[in-house]
């Protein structure tokens, strides 16, 4: 694996001056299970306007021992969660009585759907997260109640719900009346935040492949998510980890759920078109 360094001083000046070592990504390819094929590199979109030639997953910016744990659901951490997640799906709540797999069928019968979102919903009449679509079924079909924004409930559902449609391409829309909502988005990735001044694009636009403190920084895809984080060992999922990343930039950040962090999931989600789902991922 080729890496560059970026110092802690480099990152408290607001990471301005370019770094003069080259690095990157790896070149291992991912395949699951022995079975699904996992596009981890692609054409970058021209929604990015040239920033990058090429989009490429988080999964390369690990180490072997983490890549590996991906690369079969024994060894993946985050397996046990879509487990669960599985009894819920089939199993009745709320007044109405009903379980998911009363309207929708086996899980594998959503397989293409975490792939197109986060996506305009016309009769709420705005842009739905998978979570929000989630709860939407669970208080208007169920009678059940809404499960609170990336709590564990809600993660390992949206982690079933990805690991279905492993191997299919991202392909998020961002025209019509989508288009609001993903250019406010894109306006939150380059905006620099909090005392350090930092913006999601000077760190994962401008200096991925390099290190900032003892992470190698990726390109922030979120095509892997929900991620099993060894670092606290659960399921996290892309808004707590957008959380993370404003509070790091010593800023009051946004929670969990929030317009903003709605919009800035449809932009990201949007910059990882033509990488495959992949979730749930192990990442440090």
């Amino acid at each position: 694996m080729l890496f560059r360094t970026m110092t802690v001083a480099a990152a408290m000046l607001a990471l301005t001056a370019p770094m003069s070592a080259a690095g990157g990504a790896d070149d291992d390819v991912l395949v699951i299970n022995e079975d699904i094929e996992i596009t981890t590199k692609a054409a970058a979109s021209p929604l990015l306007d040239g920033h990058l030639d090429e989009v490429i997953s988080g999964w390369h910016f690990r180490d072997d021992d983490t890549q590996a744990m991906e690369m079969d659901d024994f060894d993946n951490p985050g397996m046990i969660f879509v487990d669960q997640a599985i009894e819920v799906w089939n199993t009745a709540e709320g007044s109405e009585g009903k379980s998911c797999a009363d309207c929708h069928g086996a899980p594998e019968e959503m397989a293409g759907v975490r792939a197109v979102y986060p996506k305009w919903n016309e009769d709420a009449g705005e842009v739905r997260t998978m979570q929000m679509q989630i709860n939407s079924c669970r208080t208007e079909r169920m009678g059940a109640e809404a499960w609170k924004y990336d709590a564990a409930p809600a993660i390992n559902m949206e982690a079933l719900l990805a690991s279905v449609s492993r191997g299919m391409p991202v392909n998020v829309a961002t025209d019509g009346p989508a288009a609001e909502t993903w250019e406010k988005g894109k306006e939150m990735y380059y905006t620099r935040y909090g005392l350090l001044e930092l913006s999601c694009a000077n760190c994962h636009e401008q200096n991925y492949g390099n290190y900032i403190r003892a992470d190698h920084l990726s390109q922030g895809q979120i095509n892997a998510f929900p991620a099993y984080r060894l670092k606290n060992a659960k399921l996290n999922g892309v808004h707590d980890r957008f959380k993370g990343c404003i509070r790091d930039t010593r800023a009051e950040t946004f929670s969990p759920g929030s317009p903003e962090f709605v919009a800035l999931e449809l932009y990201v989600a949007s910059r990882g078109n033509g990488l495959d789902v992949e979730g749930p991922s192990v990442r440090n």
